[in-house]
């Protein structure tokens, strides 16, 4: 049971309902668009969980090696670390979790090849090979981003615009001003998250030489980005849900407004916050109304 717990750790499922926001929103465009598949739906949710599983056991490993996960963390306790998985053994799922993603990708893509061109194809093959080596090297390797304050850009291009108009463009389909405003809604939303996380973990990081933005910007920088961030999403995704409006002339989309209410709540309440410890409740709020906006917009696509 012990062993059960610290691999659900290292899963780390509370960062999984995010990851799979953007595909959720691009397939809601997608299907507002006309298009629609099951198969699709289920092998795009599959492929993103499995790279954000491959992420997180990665970053388990990674951060133990470089010594950012120590007693002094504020956040969750990490299996390697605490020495209820080996580094061998960890290394071991992490292989085994990228040759799972290999064969979800590819089937994935061999199903949508009916809608896709040569040429689209060759980009989707990339670009899960570059998701692949993004997981893994946010925090493993000698030039791991996430201690260069790349993290944060890093994540709003996979969570936001690769998983928005990636969902969106395999039935064929091109990118459109509506997939650009809800992946940087998503993108913003998904780096306020690691914001989060970053400022609670800032003094440990620093002492560990993990230089992220919020360490860069120091703790009322990284509170005034976290602002920004989270602005920039709710204006975009107004435009957007007007912008379906004045399409469709359905009122139903207003609905998908209803998180904006919870990121203002959210924001009082980081001005206030002044220990770092108190910015973790946080994470799960922020990471679970941006999967609230997701799904509403995806229910809103079927009602229209």
């Amino acid at each position: 049971m012990i062993l059960l717990k610290a691999w659900l750790n290292a899963f780390r499922l509370r960062t999984l309902p995010l990851s799979i926001s953007g595909i959720l929103v691009g397939l809601a465009l997608a299907n507002i668009n006309g298009d629609w598949d099951d198969i699709l739906f289920w092998g795009a949710i599959g492929t993103t969980l499995l790279f954000q599983i491959t992420s997180n056991l990665a970053n388990d490993l990674g951060d133990t090696l470089k010594g950012a996960d120590t007693e002094k963390r504020i956040g969750p306790m990490r299996s390697v670390q605490s020495g209820l998985i080996s580094k061998k053994t960890m290394a071991l799922a992490i292989l085994i979790a990228v040759v799972l993603c290999v064969f979800s990708s590819a089937f994935l893509i061999y199903h949508c090849a009916k809608t896709l061109s040569e040429s689209s194809i060759l980009i989707y093959g990339v670009l899960a090979l570059l998701c692949i080596i993004a997981a893994i090297t946010y925090t493993i390797g000698k030039m791991a981003y996430g201690y260069h304050g790349l993290g944060d850009l890093m994540v709003f291009i996979f969570f936001g615009a690769v998983s928005v108009n990636g969902s969106f463009c395999l039935f064929g389909n091109p990118i459109n001003s509506e997939t650009i405003l809800a992946c940087i809604s998503i993108g913003t939303w998904s780096v306020g998250v690691l914001n989060l996380n970053n400022m609670r973990d800032q003094e440990n990081d620093k002492q560990s030489n993990k230089n992220t933005l919020a360490v860069k910007f120091g703790y009322s920088g990284a509170k005034n980005y976290h602002v920004g961030l989270l602005i920039i999403g709710m204006i975009s995704w107004t435009i957007l849900i007007c912008s379906l409006y004045l399409k469709e002339r359905s009122a139903v989309y207003f609905i998908s407004l209803l998180p904006l209410l919870f990121f203002i709540k959210h924001l009082l309440k980081i001005k206030k916050i002044v220990n770092p410890k108190d910015f973790d409740p946080e994470l799960k709020v922020l990471a679970l109304t941006t999967f609230f906006a997701s799904i509403l917009l995806f229910i809103t696509s079927f009602l229209i």
